[in-house]
């Protein structure tokens, strides 16, 4: 989980060097920074505790730029969710007790469209590979899944670039009850998403069932080593 420039700029000097140095990043560190998002009051930090901490915020651009020159190659969300009640409160007291990381999974494609391509940071296609295409290569999925093409797994995302909201934990579907994110506005959503052609989110609606997953056997490497 890649945070900072200084990471960074070893990851391009080792490709730089036609080493196959790969790296990925999280939203939290390319929309949350120090600067905006600590010092809160009362226990409120402990929202943003995890691994790698949040950096300052110039640290962003240089992420962005990394995601638009192929630096970083992927966007995670290193979601590890605790709620804030019972939880996140354990570290009242004793920081060492807080638990270590926070939810995130729900928001990832959207962050990306509205922050990334929306603003002019990254292209349609980039932002494309960067969720869905280069994941797929580095684990040994591709071209069944990370691609629409004959032969390939059918999972489709149907997209409405103008849908507008607000993040909140008051209307997430994650199973826990505070949002990195709480209020940042959103544009751009899943309208409908398929898994091997089965329509399983519709219009914001949950329909897939328990067990319908299938184990898939991936390739030894990735493509992105070939």
């Amino acid at each position: 989980h890649l945070s900072s420039n200084d990471a960074l700029e070893k990851v391009a000097e080792a490709r730089d060097k036609g080493l196959p140095a790969y790296a990925e990043t999280c939203p939290q560190y390319l929309f949350l920074s120090i600067d905006d998002d600590m010092n809160k009051p009362g226990f409120e930090d402990a929202k943003v505790v995890f691994t790698p901490p949040l950096r300052e915020k110039w640290h962003q651009n240089k992420l962005w730029a990394g995601l638009k020159k192929n630096t970083l190659q992927i966007v995670s969300t290193d979601h590890c969710p605790f709620c804030f009640k019972e939880q996140k409160e354990l570290g009242i007291g004793d920081f060492t007790k807080i638990p270590n990381g926070g939810p995130g999974i729900e928001h990832r494609m959207q962050l990306l469209f509205s922050g990334g391509f929306s603003e002019g940071r990254i292209t349609l296609n980039r932002w494309i590979e960067i969720c869905c295409t280069n994941p797929a290569k580095m684990f040994g999925l591709y071209p069944r899944k990370g691609t629409i093409s004959i032969g390939s797994d059918a999972d489709i995302v149907i997209w409405d670039p103008n849908k507008e909201y607000t993040i909140s934990a008051h209307t997430h579907h994650m199973c826990t009850d505070y949002s990195m994110f709480e209020g940042k506005k959103i544009k751009g959503n899943a309208e409908t998403v398929m898994s091997r052609g089965e329509v399983i989110v519709k219009d914001n609606k949950f329909f897939g069932k328990p067990g319908r997953g299938k184990f898939i056997k991936r390739d030894s490497y990735g493509t992105a080593w070939q």
